[in-house]
């Protein structure tokens, strides 16, 4: 065998030969993906590792999402990759990551103004929305092989997009729609990322001047009775109220109450950090992986990313719109803007609400009190969850 005979046959066996367009299309996404969490900063704790996921799944021949249990091999001799995505599966990762939010967040505002509760479940608007328009879309369009664009279990996973929040779009896809699970997690990470831009012209087109310029009375000082007490009674109604919620509701409590406490530093301080980081590498890099190309090439993801913008949208426009009925109602108290933190992506959404309100009022400072609603929309978010759930659960 001569040299050019092996360099022939080297690159017939390689990934360069084995390459199908669909997967040379999900690495340029890829690249696109790592170019708005390097360069521009859109949400890169996340955006990045998904990004590679994707990356790595789709260069052929590696096998880093070969399942071997699907051909009755044992589950070790699966991929790396494939093995770790075990955890996005049972929903175990994102469970944990709600653990560190709850550890992370201060709950503070929300029980100094509990009005706030109203405006973070304004902000769930979004979801039914979405659900909607995504049951409409599936009873009047079809897949190339004769299907419903989306049934109406895909529908109830599609619109969770709209409450913005990445772990709960992972959690009920899992349980609704696994085979959605890869459009869904990055169309809810993108938007995400993506709120700085998105929100600003609702919140501009849907309040006056005069209304961004509100300033609010300081937040009363919050006891730490109060904050112990908090998750412990949030925990026991939700979960009353709607059993399939627990497994969300109950580590964002625990997690809280890590940090509220005040005798477990060392588990708040790893639940904040160690642990949390670790699940974000792992919980990124395998949602990522899932986004195979044969499969997010598709119709449905078109559908997704459109409806996903939409909840988006509408989760925004409902929690201003609700904000400015406060308004009215209390006589000019309420500057709408802190409306739109209600979708559930802490803290960002809450310091969009405090960028416009200086715009308007370089003296208006909205942060904490928009805080109240952004908080409240994680629970809202996974209280919305669990109501499809209720609603679609098999």
């Amino acid at each position: 065998m001569n040299f050019f005979e092996i360099i022939a046959q080297t690159f017939a066996n390689s990934g360069f030969a084995a390459m199908t367009w669909q997967q040379g299309v999900m690495i340029l996404i890829s690249f696109v993906l790592l170019y708005m969490a390097i360069k521009k900063g859109f949400e890169p704790l996340l955006l990045l590792p998904i990004a590679f996921g994707m990356l790595l799944a789709n260069l052929p021949l590696a096998g880093l999402m070969y399942d071997a249990t699907a051909e009755g091999l044992a589950w070790y001799e699966s991929g790396v990759l494939r093995i770790i995505y075990m955890g996005v599966k049972s929903s175990l990762f994102p469970c944990l990551i709600f653990m560190g939010v709850g550890a992370m967040t201060d709950f503070g505002p929300l029980i100094a103004n509990p009005i706030s509760l109203l405006l973070g479940a304004a902000a769930q608007f979004g979801i039914y929305v979405a659900f909607t328009f995504a049951n409409f879309l599936g009873n009047n369009i079809t897949n190339p092989d004769g299907s419903p664009l989306f049934t109406a279990l895909e529908a109830a996973a599609i619109g969770i997009i709209g409450g913005a929040d990445g772990p709960t779009a992972i959690f009920l896809a899992n349980r609704l729609a696994p085979q959605l699970l890869a459009p869904i997690a990055v169309a809810a990470y993108s938007y995400m990322a993506l709120i700085p831009l998105i929100q600003p012209p609702i919140m501009r087109l849907l309040t006056t001047e005069k209304e961004r310029k509100i300033k609010m009375d300081q937040l009363r000082q919050v006891s730490k009775v109060e904050k112990i007490i908090f998750p412990v009674v949030v925990t026991v109604f939700c979960v009353l109220l709607l059993p399939s919620v627990a497994p969300l509701i109950g580590m964002l409590m625990l997690g809280n109450l890590f940090r509220e406490a005040g005798c477990v530093e060392r588990l708040s301080d790893t639940a904040q950090n160690t642990l949390c980081n670790i699940v974000t590498i792992m919980l990124g890099t395998t949602v990522g992986a899932t986004a195979d190309g044969l499969i997010f090439l598709r119709l449905q993801t078109v559908g997704i990313i459109l409806l996903g913008l939409t909840a988006f949208c509408f989760s925004t426009a409902g929690g201003v719109l609700l904000g400015k009925l406060l308004c009215y109602i209390t006589g000019g108290k309420i500057n709408p803007l802190i409306g739109a933190a209600g979708v559930s992506a802490v803290p960002m959404a809450a310091r969009v609400a405090q960028v416009e309100g200086r715009k308007a009022n370089p003296t208006n400072f909205l942060l904490m009190h928009a805080m109240g609603p952004n908080v409240a929309g994680v629970i809202g978010s996974a209280v919305a969850a669990g109501f499809l759930l209720l609603m679609f659960g098999k």
